[in-house]
C-alpha cells in the first residue's frame, strides 16, 4: 500500500485528500505545518509527499528544499498542491509535480499514481536559475525577519526573568518580616511568659508552632533560591568539623525518620573531619538531602548516610535511600529550581522543588558539587541500597570568595 504524506494546514482539504486517496488504496499521513511535515517525512519514509505551498512556519518551497537535503528522501517524488504557488518556482526548488487547487476529484488518485510510476515535470534551466535566485532572496528576507522576532522575544524573556527574580526577592522579604513577631510571641506563649496556659491551649500552640516552623523553612528556602538566581547568596567561612555538621543534622531529622517508620543507618566520623567553610550553609544542604531521602523512602525502608575524606582533599557526603529512584527523564534537570518529578497540586510528595537547587548552590559556592546516581553497589552498615544516591563533595578548604 503506497504511503502518502500530505502537508496541509486546512482541515477540509486534508479530509478531502484523505477520502480520495484512501478509497483508492493509499495510506495517508497528515501534517499540519512545515516543521511537522519534515519530521514525519524523515520518520515515516513516505512513498510520495504532497505539500501545500502556503503553510505556516516553513512554507512549501522551504519544506521541499529541506526534504531534498535528506539522503533518504532525494528520490521520493514531491508534488506541490496549491492555489497560491508558482509552478516554475515549485519545480526549481525540487518538486516533481505541480497541481493547482481546486483538484479534480475524479482523476486525482490516478494523477498521484503517475508520479509514483515515475512521472517528473521539469522547467527550463534558465527559469530554474531565476526562480532559485528569487527563492534564495526570499528565504534570506524570511530569516532576517525571524531573527528580529527572536531578538524581540528574547528581550521580553530577559525582562520577564528579571521581573520574576525581583518578585521572589520582594515577596520573600514581605513574608519574612511578619514572621519575626509571630515566632517571638508564639515562643512567649509556649514558655508561659504571657500567663499560664491550659493543656488544650498548649496542644494548639504546639500545632501552631509546627506550622510556623514549616512556613519559616519555606520562606528561608525561597530566600536561598532567590539568592542563588541573583548571585547574592553569601558564605561566611570559618573552621568547622564536617562530621559534626552531618551528625547534628541527623539528630534533627531522626524524629521525622522514626515517625515515617523508616530506619536510619550511618557511618559518620565523630571527629577529625576538619575543614574551612560555611558550616551553617552546609548544614542546610545536609538537611535538604536528608529531607529528600526521607520523603521518598517508603515505610519500612532505610536511609543511609556516609561521610569520608577523599584522597583529592575533599569531603564526600553520601545520602542513600531505598525509594523508587529518580526517573531518567528528570535526572538532567534534577538540580534546577522548581523542578519536581510530579509538580501537580495532588502529588504524593510535598515540597516546592527548590531544595536540591539550594544544595547544588551551596556545594558550588564552596568550590564543590553534587550529583545523583544509582546506589546499586553502595553499602552502609552492611545495608545494600537501591533507589537514589546523592553525593555532595566539597573541598576541605573552601574559597573565601562569595558566590558569583
Amino acid at each position: 500500500m503506497p504511503r502518502i504524506l500530505h502537508i496541509e494546514d486546512d482541515s477540509a482539504n486534508r479530509l478531502l485528500v484523505r477520502k480520495l486517496l484512501s478509497s483508492s488504496g493509499f495510506d495517508v499521513i497528515d501534517a499540519v505545518d512545515g516543521l511537522e511535515g519534515i519530521r514525519k517525512a524523515v520518520s515515516e519514509s513516505p512513498d510520495l509527499v504532497l505539500v501545500d505551498i502556503a503553510i505556516p512556519g516553513l512554507d512549501g518551497y522551504e519544506v521541499t528544499l529541506r526534504l531534498r537535503s535528506e539522503p533518504s528522501l532525494r528520490n521520493v517524488p514531491i508534488v506541490a498542491i496549491t492555489a497560491e504557488g508558482n509552478r516554475d518556482t515549485s519545480l526549481s526548488v525540487g518538486c516533481d509535480g505541480y497541481l493547482q487547487k481546486p483538484i479534480d476529484a475524479r482523476s486525482f488518485a490516478d494523477t498521484i499514481q503517475t508520479y509514483l510510476g515515475g512521472r517528473r515535470e521539469q522547467t527550463s534551466p534558465d527559469r530554474a536559475r531565476k526562480h532559485l535566485r528569487q527563492q534564495g532572496q526570499r528565504i534570506v528576507s524570511h530569516l532576517e525577519n525571524k531573527i528580529a522576532e527572536l531578538e524581540s522575544v528574547n528581550a521580553r524573556l530577559v525582562d520577564m526573568d528579571r521581573a520574576r527574580k525581583e518578585f521572589y526577592r520582594n515577596v520573600t522579604h514581605e513574608l519574612s518580616t511578619p514572621m519575626t513577631p509571630i515566632v517571638g510571641y508564639l515562643k512567649l506563649l509556649r514558655d508561659g511568659e504571657l500567663g499560664d496556659i491550659v493543656p488544650s491551649q498548649e496542644k494548639a500552640l504546639r500545632a501552631m508552632d509546627d506550622c510556623v516552623q514549616r512556613l519559616r523553612g519555606l520562606i528561608e528556602n525561597l530566600l536561598d533560591v532567590t539568592g542563588l538566581e541573583t548571585g547574592r547568596l553569601r558564605f561566611v567561612h570559618h573552621d568547622y568539623d564536617f562530621g559534626q555538621v552531618v551528625r547534628q543534622a541527623i539528630e534533627r531529622r531522626s524524629p521525622n525518620i522514626q515517625d515515617r517508620g523508616c530506619r536510619l543507618v550511618f557511618d559518620v566520623p565523630r571527629s577529625g573531619v576538619k575543614g574551612w567553610g560555611d558550616s551553617e550553609r552546609l548544614a542546610r544542604a545536609v538537611d535538604h538531602l536528608l529531607d529528600n531521602a526521607v520523603k521518598f523512602t517508603p515505610t519500612g525502608g532505610t536511609v543511609g548516610v556516609r561521610v569520608r575524606r577523599l584522597a583529592t582533599g575533599h569531603f564526600e557526603l553520601c545520602v542513600l535511600d531505598t525509594g523508587p529512584g529518580v526517573a531518567a527523564t528528570t535526572m538532567d534537570h534534577l538540580f534546577e529550581p522548581f523542578v519536581q518529578g510530579d509538580g501537580s497540586p495532588t502529588r504524593l510528595h510535598g515540597g516546592t522543588g527548590v531544595g536540591l537547587a539550594i544544595v547544588r548552590g551551596i556545594a558550588q559556592g564552596h568550590g564543590g558539587d553534587v550529583r545523583c546516581a544509582s546506589p546499586a553497589d553502595e553499602t552502609v552498615a552492611d545495608v545494600r541500597f537501591h533507589g537514589a544516591g546523592f553525593y555532595l563533595v566539597v573541598p576541605e578548604r573552601a574559597s573565601s570568595s562569595p558566590m558569583p
